[in-house]
């Protein structure tokens, strides 16, 4: 379980709109901390403390200690609004959480000794299908990460959720009984799948001058053998695709 780390707010007098606006005037971010049974609380974060936080692997597992007005509230993160141009936060949500709280997290997989692999030193690629494990835990046992350990791996071997040492007391919640987690891939295997998705991606947006070529293969004297005109066959607005077609 990763440290509890602290973040500096104060309550809001108002909500809606107008409250968060002027929030944000005096410099700060509107947030709200709700859940574990209690009335929402409308508060005002202070950006620093919290923008460090942000940029931290796995923000929405780590368990923050906010301090309002000198009262301290154990939370998770739960959800950030950003501002589409600058990327800063508009808004935080955080989930009240208390000493039987049960909750569901997304906990990151890390992977160690690569070097160690000879499967990846033979050229193989190692191919991530889980970036990241849901859990449900009790909030001071949610693990910082999984890690999976590639040394001795060969190509084509895979690494299945059954080979993480999961600690006690929390629930991997997954579909299938034993997911895989990742595997080492033959170098061919990743160029042929990267080539068939390229194929499939051009053959899904056929452009308008590929439509041109078609007409010119199939057009004789700018007629189609079924008797329409090249201009019938196209979308009106694409006549410089048509000029270059018929000539």
């Amino acid at each position: 379980m990763a440290e509890t780390s602290k973040v500096i707010a104060k309550k809001r007098d108002r909500a809606g709109k107008g409250g968060a606006r002027s929030s944000r005037r005096d410099g700060l971010i509107p947030a709200v901390i709700y859940g574990d049974k209690q009335p929402p609380m409308m508060i005002a974060v202070e950006p620093k403390s919290v923008e460090r936080e942000m940029h931290r692997e796995g923000f929405f597992n780590h368990r923050l200690q906010i301090e309002v007005d000198g009262q301290g509230f154990d939370v998770l993160p739960r959800d950030v609004q950003v501002d589409p141009v600058t990327d800063k936060p508009l808004h935080l949500d955080f989930l009240r959480i208390g000493p039987d709280s049960i909750i569901t997290v997304q906990v990151p997989v890390h992977f160690k000794n690569e070097a160690n692999s000879p499967g990846i030193k033979r050229g193989g690629v190692l191919n991530v299908v889980m970036h990241e494990i849901t859990v449900r835990t009790k909030p001071t046992a949610i693990p910082e990460f999984f890690e999976v350990d590639l040394a001795g791996l060969e190509i084509g071997h895979s690494i299945h959720l059954s080979a993480l040492k999961v600690p006690d007391g929390v629930r991997v919640i997954t579909r299938d009984k034993n997911p895989t987690v990742a595997s080492i891939a033959a170098p061919t295997v990743v160029r042929e799948a990267a080539a068939q998705a390229a194929a499939d991606a051009a053959a899904a947006s056929e452009s308008p001058p590929a439509l041109a070529l078609l007409a010119l293969l199939l057009c004789s004297g700018h007629v189609s053998p079924g008797g329409r005109r090249v201009e019938e066959l196209f979308p009106h607005d694409q006549p410089e695709y048509l000029a270059e077609a018929v000539g």
